[in-house]
Formats: C-alpha cells, structure tokens, sequence
C-alpha cells in the first residue's frame, strides 16, 4: 500500500480510529424529524387561536361561483341584449302589416346590419380605448422622467393613503418604485438580445409609470388581441340573440299569431339570460331584463297602434 501511495507521488493520510471520542460536538444535522422543518411565519397558521380549530384555508363561501373575464361577460351582454331586444321590437312592429313573410325579411336584414354595425362599434371602442392608454402611458413616465423625489412621493402618498397606508410606508414604497423604474441595468433603447427583450418588457410592467396607470388612473393595458375579440364577441352576440324572437315566424304564416309565440319565446329566453349573467357576474336575477324586453315590446305596440289611428283618421279626412 505504501509502495503504490509512492509510486503514484501521493501521501497517504490515515483515517480516525472509530473507537475514539466520537461525541466531539452536536450533529450538524437535528436527528430528530420533527424538528428539521420549521414552517416559515408566512405559511403559519392561528388555528390554534379559533375556537374551532380549523385552518383559515379551509374554510369555504357558501357562494362559491366562479366568475367569468368581466370584459368578456360585457361583449356578451352587450350583444345578446340588444340582439334580444331590438329585432324584437321590429319584429312586433312589422307584424302589424299581416304576413310573416315581411318580418323574416325586414328582421334578418336588421339582424345582419346590427350585426355589422355592433361589431364596428366594439372595435373602435376598444381601438379607442387602447390609444387613449398609451397616451396615458407615455403622459405619465415623461412627467415621473422630469419629476422630483419629493412631487413622486406626493402622488404615491395621494394614491396609498385612503386605504390607510402611513406616510413613511409611502416613502418606502416610492422609493422601490423609482429603484424599478430608473434600473440602469437594461438599456430600453438597444435590447441586444431576447433575454434582454424580455427583461425590458418585465421593466415596463413595474415602476412608478405603471403603478400610476394602474392605482392612480385606474387603467389598465388592452392588447390588440383582446380589440379584436371584442368586436368578434359583440357582433356574434347581436347575431345569436336576434335570430331567437324571428324564430316564429319560420313556421307560422300569420304574423299576429308568430308575434304571440315571439313574446312568449323571446321571455323565456331573456329570463334564462338574466338568470345566466347573474350567475357568472355575480348580480341580481334576470327579471330586470324581461322587463327591459317587454318595455321595448310595449314601445313597438304603442307606436304601431298610434300610427293605424294616424293612418285612420288621415283616411276619415280624405273621405
């Protein structure tokens, strides 16, 4: 052994005999499990304080929905009520001329143009929208740019201070703010690789630029993807809720007669929306939307009815 530890130009060192003192000092490593993991104070838990005894985290709401995306739920609204509500409304007015024939044709051009023209109106809504955010945008980091400490901390401190946050949490926290917005680390003008792109897309997400947009305006960034979702959702919306009080009048000639089968089906549907939108957004019940149905419904029969006694009394006069 000794020749080969030679040969090789190595020294051999011999280990410790186990027989010696081996309680030299405490284990680097608590032999007992139980105490080997401590849970930081962040995942504590004061079950021990409730009288019950039970975890916070398992403790459930009796209303336990779960909600949609609310700008998603607006296209929906927006385009279902009215495509429940105003081919309705047409439709009771036309069916006052005796065929059905009529109501299909002057309710499905309706229907289409409100189509088109609601989605239009959605995607230059939101197309207006999103402008108005990155001009927003680009007011409020040229004003942090040219602003002091001190006029920053002003406006953290208006922003922080009515959901009772202290003067010096205030300071503390403009402090981090201004740290993340002004980082010399990534140059926003030459991002000379995708790791770089990357961190400058995470720095413009973080700053005072915007925390401003988003606690102090209240406004929050639009993609162009979400613009075009929009004015998709509105227009297929108008589209599916108009085609429902038309249905009665595929099947029945008398318009009069389809017109009863298009209130009754029309109320049906408007309650099952109402009581759908209630669910997913968390609101009242759908008996408000029937009545705004039925409202537009009374508006289309008083209007026809004034306009058969203008029409009569106008054919008194000439005779």
């Amino acid at each position: 052994m000794a020749s080969e530890s030679n040969s090789n130009g190595t020294v051999g060192v011999s280990l410790p005999s186990r027989e010696g003192n081996m309680n030299t000092g405490p284990p680097v490593w608590p032999l007992d499990a139980s105490g080997m993991l401590t849970p930081p104070s962040l995942a504590n838990c004061e079950r021990n304080d409730r009288l019950d005894g039970v975890c916070c985290k398992d403790l459930k709401e009796e209303d336990d929905r779960t909600l949609i995306d609310p700008d998603v739920i607006r296209d929906v609204v927006i385009g279902l009520s009215d495509g429940l509500t105003v081919p309705f409304a047409l439709a009771a007015g036309l069916s006052s001329l005796g065929t059905s024939r009529l109501v299909v044709v002057g309710g499905i051009a309706e229907l289409i143009a409100g189509a088109i023209s609601m989605g239009i109106g959605g995607f230059l809504a939101s197309s207006a929208e999103r402008d108005h955010y990155h001009f927003m945008r680009r007011h409020i980091s040229a004003r942090v740019q040219r602003s002091c400490v001190g006029e920053m901390e002003r406006e953290v401190h208006a922003v922080l201070v009515p959901v009772g946050v202290d003067e010096q949490t205030c300071q503390a926290v403009t402090k981090c703010l201004r740290d993340a917005e002004f980082d010399p680390e990534v140059d926003a003008n030459s991002p000379s690789s995708d790791e770089e792109a990357q961190l400058l897309r995470w720095k413009n997400q973080v700053g005072l630029t915007p925390f401003l947009l988003k606690f102090g305006e209240g406004m929050e960034e639009i993609s162009k993807r979400r613009v075009y979702i929009s004015a998709l959702t509105i227009g297929l919306g108008y589209l599916a809720g108009g085609i429902i009080p038309l249905i009665p009048y595929f099947f029945v000639p008398q318009a009069h007669v389809a017109l009863a089968y298009s209130c009754i089906v029309t109320g049906i549907v408007l309650l099952i929306f109402g009581a759908v939108k209630a669910r997913v957004t968390g609101a009242g019940t759908g008996c408000w939307r029937l009545h705004m149905g039925s409202s537009q419904h009374s508006v289309s029969w008083w209007y026809r009815g004034c306009r058969q006694l203008t029409l009569l009394l106008h054919g008194w006069k000439i005779h």
